[in-house]
């Protein structure tokens, strides 16, 4: 599950399986998919392409906002023959996973096709997701290090 105070919460269903599709891992996004068999028609509003964005930060999570850097991102925009508008932006330079996303992405607003992919895209894809996320936290607290204080005898 994501945590509201390192990440923006989702706060519609739309935003949640975009999330879920923009950190799903390429490899189990694109399997997923091809086992759905959904080949729609669609035409391209803006082909996926790679270019960068300009990472902010704030000291302190409320600080003064900051320029942290640049990251690598892949970005698709489509629209399928029914008129449904899809978008995607991905973070990395995987132009398959971004126009796989944006596929999805126009056939979940579809109500022909939202519950079968929620149920066997979304719902996997954000299980395995959050196993990954807590296999991590044990993996970081198992080499989490335990400071103390002792007293020292002359302190009396």
């Amino acid at each position: 599950m994501m945590s509201a105070s390192t990440e923006q919460v989702a706060n519609t269903p739309r935003q949640q399986w975009m999330a879920v599709l923009a950190r799903a891992d390429a490899s189990q996004l694109e399997a997923r998919w091809q086992a759905l068999a959904l080949q729609p028609e669609y035409q391209f509003i803006r082909q996926p392409e790679i270019g960068l964005t300009m990472i902010r930060g704030r000291v302190g999570g409320s600080g003064s906002p900051f320029n942290m850097g640049e990251m690598t991102l892949t970005r698709c925009a489509l629209r399928l023959a029914g008129g449904t508008l899809g978008v995607a932006y991905i973070a990395g330079r995987d132009k398959q996973h971004a126009l796989t996303a944006a596929l999805a992405d126009a056939l979940l607003q579809e109500a022909t096709q939202h519950d079968r992919l929620q149920a066997e895209l979304i719902a996997p894809l954000a299980a395995e997701h959050q196993k990954n996320c807590v296999e991590r936290e044990a993996k970081t607290r198992a080499t989490q290090v335990q400071f103390f204080t002792m007293v020292r005898g002359e302190d009396e």
